[in-house]
């Protein structure tokens, strides 16, 4: 499977191996918090310090029963990656990145839809669920164009303070579906 056609090199589809781990807490790290998470649209450094995930929760999800991430390579290096977690006759998506110099060019969606398709293909699910930061209101609308609808359903953003904390009070997650 290809992902990201208008980046010059081919792209490929793959299941993390535990080796992926440092790789991957790299790579969602720059696209959500910090600086170089700034070249791209989808930050949070604004909202949030900290890192977004460690290598060693990278290896739990990576070990965990019926999860998945999904990574998107180039010839030498990762570019994107996405979570996968079944639950119930759901999939529940999350962590959804890509390394911020390339995003505008497509590999979001492409991961999305690929992501849609493992789900099904692997556990015949027939919704996709998500949580979305409420006040990212531009990733709300790039999920909206991609079929997902607000449900009105939200909940308190976690807490996590060996990891990250708020710049902002009352962070809420905002849950969205799709029927796939």
């Amino acid at each position: 499977m290809r992902c990201g056609g208008a980046v010059a090199l081919i792209h490929s589809m793959s299941k993390a191996e535990k080796q992926d781990a440092g790789q991957i807490a790299a790579l969602v790290n720059s696209a959500y918090r910090g600086e170089a998470s700034k070249q791209g649209w989808t930050t949070e450094a604004d909202l949030l310090a900290g890192l977004r995930i460690d290598t060693e929760e990278i290896l739990r999800l990576i070990s965990r029963d019926e999860s998945i991430l999904l990574l998107c390579k180039t010839e030498t290096e990762l570019i994107g990656s996405v979570h996968l977690q079944k639950q119930a006759e759901q999939v529940c998506l999350g962590m959804l990145a890509v390394s911020p110099p390339l995003q505008g060019k497509g590999i979001g969606k492409q991961l999305l839809l690929a992501a849609e398709l493992a789900a099904q293909e692997n556990w015949a699910v027939t919704k996709s669920v998500m949580s979305v930061i409420s006040c990212r209101n531009e990733l709300i609308a790039f999920y909206e164009r991609r079929g997902y609808r607000r449900t009105g359903v939200s909940k308190a953003f976690p807490m996590n303070p060996e990891l990250w904390t708020p710049k902002v009070a009352d962070l809420r997650l905002e849950i969205l579906e799709k029927v796939l």
